[in-house]
């Protein structure tokens, strides 16, 4: 039986609540929101189905604190180590007014440009506020491209503040650095810690490193809208730690795949207000509520289970646990869930393999088919196979 109230007659005529207050409501009265990040973005974006994440990342709900009161904590980010060595290496690369990192854009993106001299243009962002940053950001972009096609200027903009609207709500990202070319061209920069020996990086983290950066390149592209002829690249630079030194070193990234991915499946997002109203009254991921009853919050919202999810998302180890015990097969990952078709358990898979699925349905047919298949392989490896001495 649910826990929530049924609304009052006094809650019933009370005025509407708007967007924020619901999902300030569904925060927590005394919990801040938690913006945001390109790197959450990303990984939203690579599993759109997931109304469970679009939900929490849209209100600002800390999954981190409601993973550990449901009993499973994540195990998965940054080091402190690891923090603080990243953190050196971008001082170390954008150190001097950021010569160092303008000459590795301009000898990798932009060769035949006039090489940047040491008046080059980094101006301050700062602001109060998310909002105020990005506007800064934005009156700081359209400048420099001024800048640029007058004076043949570079400008590097340190930290800036990008704005996105995902699912129906403002997000607000913070890439590394963004250089404004003297041609007006922008261009998104990822400073990472991972190290690049002979010229190349980790696949995996090159590919993360890219998602993230097509969602810099997306927020760009809408301040790019409003400003006539600006153009943001479709290649980003990568700067890393040259071998085992602690030298800056970059390789250009494509990310018009990336990008694009990235773009359509935003847009498939259901937006934040139409999964808020599907919620009952009363609802709530305070992390202060008791065990059952964020379990039963959580339970309230859709979820799209992956193993992929493991290395993405906080409540991860929850969501597995529960798809298990509904003996789901997206539990065995998305491809095994899409060559199933209809069959969406584990014990639906398991009978249509042993002959007593649907008659009428191709992949228990094909299951059934494959189960014989394997156990006449079986009898016949033992038929051949050597008596032990």
């Amino acid at each position: 039986m649910s826990s929530y109230p049924p609304s009052s007659p006094a809650q019933q005529t009370a005025p509407p609540t708007t967007l924020r207050q619901r999902l300030a409501g569904l925060r927590g009265p005394a919990v801040p929101p938690r913006p945001l990040d390109a790197r959450a973005l990303a990984a939203l974006a690579a599993n759109p189905g997931c109304g469970r994440r679009a939900l929490l990342d849209g209100a600002g709900v800390d999954k981190t604190a409601l993973a550990s009161a449901l009993g499973s904590p994540a195990s998965f980010g940054q080091s402190q180590f690891a923090i603080v060595r990243g953190n050196s290496f971008e001082a170390k690369v954008k150190g001097d007014g950021g010569a160092e990192l303008l000459r590795l854009v301009q000898g990798h993106l932009d060769p035949g440009a006039e090489p940047p001299g040491p008046g080059a243009r980094v101006p301050d962002l700062a602001a109060a506020g998310p909002e105020g940053r990005a506007a800064r950001t934005a009156l700081a972009l359209r400048e420099a491209t001024a800048a640029g096609r007058e004076a043949g200027a570079w400008t590097l903009l340190d930290h800036p503040m990008l704005a996105l609207e995902v699912a129906g709500s403002p997000a607000y990202l913070e890439p590394d650095a963004v250089v404004v070319h003297p041609d007006g061209r922008w261009t998104v920069v990822e400073i990472k810690s991972f190290p690049m020996i002979d010229g190349a990086a980790d696949a995996a983290k090159v590919g993360a490193a890219a998602r993230q950066a097509a969602v810099y390149v997306l927020a760009l592209e809408k301040t790019a809208e409003k400003l006539a002829g600006a153009e943001v690249g479709h290649r980003v630079l990568l700067v890393c730690p040259k071998d085992f030194s602690n030298l800056p070193t970059a390789s250009p990234v494509d990310i018009r795949r990336e990008r694009s991915v990235t773009r359509r499946q935003l847009a498939r997002l259901t937006r934040v207000e139409e999964l808020a109203a599907a919620l009952p009254e009363g609802l709530s991921f305070d992390p202060s509520r008791t065990a059952e009853e964020l379990a039963e919050a959580v339970a309230a919202v859709d979820a799209s289970y992956a193993p992929e999810c493991l290395a993405a998302c906080e409540l991860a180890f929850h969501c597995r646990d529960r798809a298990r015990a509904a003996d789901e097969v997206t539990a065995l990952g998305r491809s095994v869930r899409g060559e199933l078709g209809a069959l969406t358990t584990v014990e639906a898979a398991l009978a249509a393999a042993a002959g007593q699925g649907p008659a009428d349905d191709p992949t228990a047919a094909a299951l059934h088919h494959a189960a014989r298949l394997r156990a006449e392989a079986l009898d016949l490896a033992a038929e051949v196979a050597p008596c032990p001495s």
